[in-house]
């Protein structure tokens, strides 16, 4: 298959590119890395009438803050990314995540903005971006809204991006001392959509009590899901074995997958709770 017609357009600006953006409205479809809008094009899934050429306005830029934050460009590369040495110092969980994502040629191609934007609650980076509580900064020809990433993705393949807004940047903020934090997931093959992945956050007191965490899944239902009851019943306690076999128990019963053809629901449910359980036990290891 071939895509339908369509108007093409590269501005040099983000302000050009929006106004292009108001100017079409839903018509129009912003092009990032391109990984997952081309092929659905192709298979005429998706049929924009004008494509908005995003690789000439910028916003590759990866800023780690003084404070231990990360602010991330939305045409930033996974590969950039994942070789950013600021990146992996404050949020490791980004260089571990990144690399269970499809193929070397698709990180060095996609982004990071184009794939939150495509909410696929499959991928990784929306669950990641769950798990590290980001703010996503969105602007249009009508000025900048900041939303939090848990407020971001409302269906499958569906944004609280406006008609004529886009996905400029993605902050991070700091993460607690004293923090650990863990991605697995498990997929058929290497590069496949996962069919079952979770992050896992784990704060802890000088004492080793758990001050804080949160725990969120990939392939787990309609879009990326939060674990915050598993979550809770961990702040308090001294995250022993048995603290954290619960904790994976109620992952269990907190994802509603929807099955796809190499797993069902049923199974999916298993792959939440087993590897709930091995990310929390390496989140713990890592905050001591």
């Amino acid at each position: 298959m071939k895509p339908a017609p369509f108007d093409w357009h590269a501005p040099d600006s983000v302000a050009e590119a929006l106004a292009l953006k108001a100017q079409h409205g839903e018509a129009a479809r912003f092009l990032a890395g391109g990984q997952s809008l081309v092929p659905a094009m192709n298979f005429r899934v998706s049929q924009p009438a004008v494509l908005v050429d995003l690789n000439r306005v910028g916003l590759e830029a990866i800023e780690a803050g003084t404070d231990g934050s990360l602010t991330i460009g939305a045409m930033a590369r996974y590969v950039a990314i994942e070789r950013h040495a600021g990146a992996a110092g404050s949020h490791p969980i980004l260089t571990e995540a990144l690399r269970e994502v499809a193929h070397p040629q698709i990180r060095n191609r996609g982004t990071l903005g184009g794939n939150l934007s495509h909410a696929d609650p499959a991928s990784e980076m929306p669950a990641v971006m769950l798990a590290l509580n980001a703010r996503l900064r969105l602007r249009s020809a009508r000025g900048m809204r900041e939303v939090a990433a848990a407020d971001f993705f409302v269906g499958p393949l569906t944004t609280a991006l406006a008609a004529d807004e886009m996905l400029e940047a993605i902050h991070l903020p700091a993460l607690p001392a004293r923090t650990g934090t863990a991605w697995l997931e498990i997929a058929r093959r290497r590069g496949d959509y996962a069919m079952m992945g979770v992050a896992a956050v784990i704060s802890r007191d000088a004492a080793g009590r758990c001050i804080g965490a949160r725990i969120a899944c990939c392939s787990a239902g309609p879009t990326p899901m939060a674990a915050p009851l598993a979550a809770a019943a961990l702040v308090g306690t001294m995250l022993s074995d048995a603290d954290l076999d619960a904790a994976a128990e109620a992952v269990r019963k907190e994802v509603a997958p929807t099955g796809s053809v190499q797993a069902s629901p049923a199974y999916q449910r298993h792959l939440a709770g087993v590897i709930a359980q091995r990310a929390l036990l390496m989140a713990r290891e890592r905050a001591a």
